[in-house]
């Protein structure tokens, strides 16, 4: 394979730098993740973002030797082959080119000691490039490799011209400058079948289940807080099928039975993501932006001490991907951390933007504490209302019609803000992911984005109505979900907002249940669900025909509970336990911490549906296991428990998958939510790139929850 890649780079004459996918079972060193121009005025010298996509073989320490390894590439340093070795006055060794693409960037610190250097490397600017040749390096036609080759754009004498022009220009003072959409019928946006037949962009429509606590009740007791389960899963999708069919193939360039996105990464180049953390974020950008669609479109925020909004939304054609790839790959660490100013410029180029796309969201990744919205020492400062940086627009108490536009958090290594990036992504309707190790970053945004490009429902709102003209409503548990109650409580409406396909939702209803002179049956409630087609526009209004119902007898004998109503009981009872720990770890009582989530974890344990092997309770006893160690002391809670705690809280709240550690792998058991489209997305991950060994990395199965989840240990 690695005779491959050099045959490649001669193909491409050196004039741009390609990353080619690692195919499952290949054991080289060398991978490519996206085809990248280099920056501007290169002068044919491959820059160091250019072999940032490289995955370094790092150990569970991170440690590694920089005798044998360039940190600026991440790729083994050997004599011979063409390759020159500068080895700087600090004795750190870099490959010539990677180290002076580096100083060329104004940096004459070494990447490895940050010591300053007297001494720095210098390269003749005159050679002149390389052109591009078809296939001067004698692979054969069918070779998967040259299949990227081929899909490469001819060069133009003006791409350098034009893309300075946009990446490095003055910003405008309205970001209304995106690319128009794609201007196509919405047939197109379907799939057709062999026979010609149009097909949806998902298979049905929103199932909709209900389950009573128990199923009778006598008619001479009343029953108060009586628990009826409403579950709610979306429809699958045709483009989720198709990828599943074919994981380790090439990500299809146009997908059609989807709706496109509008994406915004406002990510952190600040000086503490020197090094390795930048050239794996490079990586992962590099795999977000070929898994985008020609529809889809994508516009980068780099913030440290200011933002910066690297390119407008562009549409994520071949021309578009290598112009992304070419911004991502220019950027480099520096200064403080500005969060505020990065999110306000992220929001503004969708609130600014002349059209939509159906699905639009933001990604926020950041590794540290904002060291400019705040002044003083963070045990000090009060904390920022990062609700008011959230325009109106994509607030998620914005009802005014408008868009919803979740901000997704990445929080990333040890030192992040995970309290700000929490509350960031909660006010918005988004997710919290915490990063815990530098590697599985790109596995954390395949999860997200594997998600955001399999949105089937849009604006769903879920209505129960009692029947019974004695009912009434108590409670409905939704977590973090909008819920309301009216009509002299025999109306309850939830506001789920959007469905990736394959997604579940579950809600308690609580009713209160009178005595019942007459007997028989009893019918409770009845459910209706609206929302919007998100390719078509169209609204759909699902009114459920069935009913859930209860016998009234005169006597009843031992009643069990339903299984459904008893693990999502254990669900909420869980997450509330999560959020008293966190509580009491804030003030410092970590033993009274550890107490409510042991006290949390033998409920659990002890229930009817964890008894009976359910699969979440079973993912719950893990999670908290591991919460109780993450709270062993102040030193691990800081450093990795407090985000591992509120990526969970976040995850229970919205019913959706988050990166917690690795929570991505098979080997974790706490990994709850996950869709098939997520699944697929991590799978092609990992397939496309070096990881490490199988023993340190292997996939989750693709189900919700894995298939045998470790039976939790009696609680001692």
């Amino acid at each position: 394979m690695a005779n491959k890649w050099r045959k490649v780079k001669m193909a491409l004459g050196n004039g741009l730098c390609l990353h080619l996918p690692q195919v499952a079972g290949d054991s080289t060193t060398s991978s490519t993740q996206s085809l990248s121009p280099l920056p501007p005025n290169s002068n044919c010298r491959q820059s160091t973002p250019t072999h940032s996509f490289s995955t370094p073989r790092v150990s569970k320490s991170g440690s590694r030797s920089s005798k044998r390894t360039c940190a600026i590439c991440l790729t083994t340093m050997k004599a011979g082959n063409g390759q020159a070795i500068f080895t700087a006055e600090c004795s750190h060794s870099f490959h010539f080119q990677c180290i002076t693409s580096n100083v060329k960037h104004g940096n004459q610190i070494c990447p490895v000691c940050r010591a300053k250097w007297k001494e720095i490397p210098f390269q003749n600017t005159s050679s002149d490039c390389a052109r591009p040749r078809t296939n001067p390096a004698g692979l054969a036609p069918d070779d998967p490799w040259m299949t990227i080759v081929r899909r490469m754009p001819p060069p133009r004498s003006n791409t350098t011209r034009q893309i300075t022009s946009i990446f490095h220009g003055p910003e405008p003072v309205a970001y209304d400058d995106d690319e128009a959409l794609d201007q196509q019928p919405h047939a197109t946006e379907r799939n057709t079948t062999n026979d010609g037949a149009s097909v949806h962009s998902c298979t049905d429509k929103v199932e909709v289940e209900m389950y009573p606590e128990i199923s009778a009740v006598p008619r001479s007791v009343s029953h108060d807080h009586f628990s009826v389960l409403v579950h709610v899963k979306a429809p699958l999708s045709i483009a989720t099928v198709n990828n599943s069919r074919n994981q380790a193939s090439l990500p299809p360039l146009n997908q059609p039975s989807r709706a496109p996105v509008d994406l915004v990464t406002v990510l952190d180049v600040s000086g503490s993501m020197a090094g390795t953390k930048l050239a794996l974020l490079k990586r992962a950008m590099g795999f977000v932006i070929q898994n985008l669609g020609p529809s889809d479109r994508l516009s980068v925020v780099s913030f440290s001490s200011t933002a910066r909004r690297l390119f407008p939304l562009c549409r994520m054609t071949d021309a578009g991907r290598l112009q992304a790839l070419q911004a991502v790959n220019s950027l480099r660490s520096n200064g403080g951390t500005n969060i505020a100013e990065g999110l306000r410029k992220g929001a503004k180029v969708l609130v600014d933007r002349k059209v939509k796309n159906p699905v639009g969201s933001i990604i926020l990744l950041s590794d540290g504490q904002d060291t400019y919205t705040f002044n003083g020492p963070s045990s000090a400062r009060p904390q920022i209302d990062y609700q008011s940086l959230l325009p109106v627009s994509i607030h998620r108490s914005n009802r005014s019609g408008m868009q919803q536009i979740p901000v997704h958090a990445f929080g990333f290594g040890a030192d992040h803000d995970a309290v700000t990036m929490h509350t960031i992504s909660d006010t918005s309707g988004g997710t919290f992911s915490f990063i815990e190790t530098e590697i599985t970053i790109q596995d954390a945004f395949a999860q997200c984005i594997g998600g955001l490009l399999s949105v089937v429902v849009q604006d769903l709102q879920v209505e129960v109505r009692c029947i019974h003209p004695s009912l009434q409503l108590g409670l409905i548990r939704a977590g973090s979900y909008q819920a309301s109650i009216s009509e002299r409580a025999r109306l309850g409406s939830i506001f789920f907002g959007d469905l990736y396909a394959e997604e579940e939702r579950d809600f308690l209803v609580t009713l209160n249940i009178p005595v019942d002179e007459f007997g028989g049956e009893m019918p409770l409630l009845k459910v209706k669900c609206v929302y919007n087609d998100p390719i078509t526009k169209e609204p759909i209004t699902l009114a459920n025909e069935s009913e859930v119902q209860i016998l009234r007898p005169d006597t009843v004998g031992e009643q069990v509970v339903s299984l459904e109503v008893d693990r999502q009981r254990n669900r909420f009872h869980a997450s509330e336990a999560i959020s008293k720990a966190r509580v009491a770890a804030e003030r410092g009582d970590l033993a009274g911490a550890v107490s409510v989530l042991d006290n949390c974890y033998r409920t659990v344990f002890e229930s009817a549906s964890a008894q009976a092997g359910d699969q979440l309770c079973a993912a719950l006893c893990a999670e908290l296991k591991e919460m109780q160690e993450r709270m062993a002391t102040r030193h691990i809670y800081e450093s990795s428990g407090r985000a591992y705690v509120l990526s969970g809280l976040s995850s229970h709240s919205w019913q959706r998958a988050t990166a917690r550690g690795d929570s991505v792998d098979m080997g974790s058991a706490v990994q709850s939510y996950q869709t098939q489209s997520m699944v697929d997305m991590v799978s092609r991950s990992q397939t496309m790139i070096l990881g490490p060994p199988p023993s340190q990395r292997t996939l989750r199965p693709t189900h919700s929850f894995p298939v045998r989840a470790p039976q939790p240990s009696p609680p001692q």
